[in-house]
């Protein structure tokens, strides 16, 4: 297993960075200040490729080397292997199943790896079938060179840690397909229900539920999992297996395709989609899964939540992410009902806004369980509202559902149980915050301390963001350099440019909507929306724009998911030929220059238009990062404003009510 791999593997920049634990400014400063930093050996002028080998070498003489070079050998081999027909998705799950067999027998590699390569990749195939069912169709041209790569990384981090790292690499290349739910919330969703000794995920995604629940019960004997995506089910079923985990994984649409008919299970708990209008109501009106009522061809949501409850076995749990506009959508409010009236709903949970990112909204946890016959109905439900708790959301959930199991909830500020007769009544709204005691409005009496501590605090912050500007400094202005216009660079297919619908459906959608006041005002997602296909989707990354003239605003957006307001614009480029930010800053100063030019209310900045100059990709890093700069001042600026006005306007109110006086 110690055989060398080989040293052709190449690297870019950012991957450079990466190794050394920098900016990939700090990368550039190298290639110029040190002329033995190593050559590219392929790509392009903007963006070139590096010998890992040479670069390796380099930075372990310079003293500069953080990360394994190991690690990114395998990366860079493994993305080597894709080609043509075999996808980097096919090729990661080559990957894993090689890692099982390894793992399953490392004797046989032992021996077979001092073979010569023909003969390794005539017999390879044969001998990883014979441990796994998990290896693809379409197998790498040459795999040799990646396996005798794996197994050097299995020797630095075992065989199930390898496997993370490269599906970890894989959702951070690939983040815009996959969505990941955050660790607290799955966690609080398996306490909510288990322990348990069966689980089913009927929404499984990368495996998080399962995996965690493999991880935290005693004695699990089945996991359960249904992807709709095929390539991230077979990622999942990989990542279970070298784990040792009892887990049975398919791909498929659960809601047409199930793969569990008839089997039943300790604990349903997933992360389903939302807000899906082809969840398969015509195909499914006479399902003998909607024993709560038919779900209404809106309410996606309540198909999965009955979904969940035919899948448990009597007195099983069922726990669910669920939306806020479940609890209230007039069209779903039969079905809650009857859930209501056999005593199938136990609780529903408000999460606090923020935990879980990408939504405009705060989430709810439901908590179900199947009534088991003879059962006597229970009379009431339990309502927590965690949104002022939101560092202790999970201690906070867990404490009253504890509680409330004990019989000892006698209602807090954020919990309250409910009887069910009260909840039967024209809207049945299960919304927690509804039916929780008023929160005491805080006293004005130390409200100005706070705001003016505040202010103190963002004025530093001002002067910190201000100072770190220090690095601009004044030189001779260039006419030498030749420009171009943002239309140019998207007809070359460096970037895209895209304007979004003029019209969104703001309403009882769940899709949060980037409208042009929240670009203007630099905050997040505030209203939302039913999101249609004609709908323009943000990525990470994309360069939001303001088409408003007298209302310049651009955004380098660091998460995505949200729809597009009418309004605004989208420019998408290609990291690897263009600085985002070098881009959002031509395009914030050519914003500024048409509101000057602006003669109407009504007057549109035209994005395609908008100059900037040509520059080699490590020249726009340097001038992107100022302008990233200036933009920190800009929100450092306004936030020390709203906390001034904050503290002036509570100063005057506390002076004149009398508890705020000078000291003597």
């Amino acid at each position: 297993m110690g055989v060398p791999v080989s040293n052709d593997a190449t690297v870019t920049a950012a991957d450079i960075a990466r190794l050394a634990a920098v900016g990939r400014a700090a990368v550039s400063n190298w290639r110029r200040r040190h002329d033995d930093f190593p050559q590219p050996v392929g790509g392009t002028a903007v963006s070139p490729t590096f010998s890992l080998a040479e670069v390796e070498a380099w930075l372990r003489g310079q003293g500069k080397l953080a990360d394994s070079p190991v690690r990114e050998r395998v990366w860079q081999t493994l993305r080597g292997a894709a080609y043509g027909d075999v996808e980097l998705a096919d090729v990661l799950t080559f990957a894993g199943a090689f890692l099982l067999y390894l793992r399953a027998d490392p004797g046989h590699w032992r021996d077979l790896s001092s073979a010569p390569d023909e003969k390794i990749a005539e017999a390879l195939p044969g001998a990883v079938r014979a441990h796994t069912d998990l290896l693809p169709d379409a197998l790498p041209a040459d795999p040799v060179p990646l396996v005798r790569a794996l197994s050097q990384l299995v020797d630095e981090l075992g065989v199930a840690e390898t496997f993370e790292f490269l599906r970890t690499r894989y959702l951070e290349h690939h983040s815009r397909r996959v969505y990941l739910t955050p660790e607290p919330v799955v966690r609080l969703m398996l306490d909510l229900g288990g322990p348990a000794r069966t689980l089913l995920d009927p929404a499984c995604g990368t495996g998080a539920y399962l995996g965690m629940a493999n991880d935290r019960f005693k004695d699990v004997e089945e996991l359960l999992g249904q992807e709709i995506d095929d390539t991230t089910a077979r990622m999942s079923a990989v990542q279970l297996a070298l784990r040792g985990a009892p887990a049975e994984i398919h791909s498929g649409d659960s809601l047409l395709a199930d793969a569990f008919t008839g089997r039943t299970v300790d604990l349903v708990v997933t992360n389903p989609p939302f807000n899906d209008r082809g969840w398969g109501y015509e195909q499914l009106t006479g399902d003998p899964r909607w024993e709560y009522g038919l779900p209404p061809r809106m309410e996606s949501e309540l198909a999965w939540l009955q979904h969940g409850l035919a899948h448990v076995r009597p007195g099983g749990a069922v726990v669910m992410l669920m939306p806020p506009a479940v609890a209230n959508r007039r069209s779903g409010r039969r079905v809650r009902a009857e859930l209501l009236r056999r005593g199938a709903l136990r609780a529903v949970i408000g999460l606090p806004a923020g935990a879980v990112p990408n939504m405009a909204v705060a989430l709810t946890v439901w908590v179900l369980r199947r009534p088991s016959p003879g059962d006597q109905p229970p009379d009431d439900v339990l309502m927590v509202d965690t949104s002022a708790d939101p560092a202790d959301f999970e201690k906070v959930a867990l404490n009253a559902w504890r509680k409330y199991l004990k019989g000892k909830d006698d209602g807090t500020d954020s919990s309250v149980v409910v009887r069910i007769i009260d909840l039967l009544d024209d809207e049945v709204d299960l919304t927690p915050a509804r039916y929780l005691p008023q929160r005491s409005a805080p006293t004005s009496e130390g409200s100005f301390t706070v705001a003016r501590e505040l202010l103190s605090a963002k004025a530093e912050e001002l002067q910190r963001t201000a100072a770190e500007l220090s690095f601009l400094t004044q030189s001779e202005a260039r006419d030498d350099v030749p420009m171009t216009t943002i239309g140019e660079l998207a007809k070359a297919g460096v970037l895209e440019v895209w304007r979004a619908s003029g019209k969104v459906n703001i309403g009882e959608g769940n899709d949060p909507v980037l409208t042009l006041e929240d670009l203007v005002e630099h905050r997040k997602p505030t209203l939302t929306a039913a999101a249609t296909q004609d709908d323009l989707r943000l990525a990470t990354g994309d360069i939001v724009v303001s088409l408003a003239a007298r209302h310049p605003a651009v955004r380098v957006m660091t998460e995505g998911g949200a729809i597009t307001g009418p309004g605004l614009a989208i420019v998408r480029v290609d990291p690897s030929r263009s600085d985002p930010d070098f881009v959002a800053g031509w395009l914030l100063l050519g914003a500024h220059g048409a509101r000057l030019r602006s003669s109407t209310s009504s007057a549109r900045y035209d994005v395609r238009r908008a100059r900037l100059p040509r520059l080699t990709l490590d020249e726009q890093a340097e001038l992107g990062r100022a302008f990233s700069k200036l933009c920190a001042l800009q929100t450092a600026l306004r936030e020390t404003y709203d906390a001034g006005i904050d503290a002036v306007r509570l100063g005057l109110e506390e002076l004149g009510a009398g508890t705020l006086r000078p000291s003597r």
